[in-house]
């Protein structure tokens, strides 16, 4: 079990177990890293899935400057957390901004997200 919270960040495949620690920043800092050189503009994103349960998942993921989420379905219920950086959240009618710290219910509906500087926001989703 891994319980050293300043370590490196768990291997790309690893999903954490139930009692299991990973450092979310150091992992952030490996995807942030992996984004930037990516391929440039709007795919500038790397993801980990960190946490699968039965009845949810949790997403770390990275987005480079600039880069963004498309237009998407949302998901039954899910919440957004900004762990470093800025992001907007947009929907048709609405924009949140988030800056690290920051955590928002995704609304029921279509959305997008953008990066306004290297962030990286961890996705919880409720699965059916």
């Amino acid at each position: 079990m891994n319980t050293h919270h300043n370590g490196p960040a768990r291997p790309p495949e690893a999903h954490l177990s139930a009692g299991e620690v990973t450092n979310l920043p150091a992992m952030g800092e490996e995807l942030l890293a992996d984004a930037r050189s990516a391929n440039s503009g709007s795919s500038a994103r790397t993801a980990r899935t960190v946490v699968t349960l039965p009845g949810l998942r949790v997403t770390l993921i990275a987005l480079a400057t600039g880069s963004e989420l498309a237009e998407h379905e949302a998901p039954d219920a899910a919440t957004l957390t900004c762990l470093t950086g800025r992001v907007t959240l947009r929907t048709a009618d609405r924009t949140w901004p988030l800056g690290q710290g920051d955590i928002v219910a995704i609304p029921d509906r279509r959305h997008s997200l953008t990066a306004e500087t290297d962030a990286a926001v961890l996705l919880t989703v409720r699965l059916a």
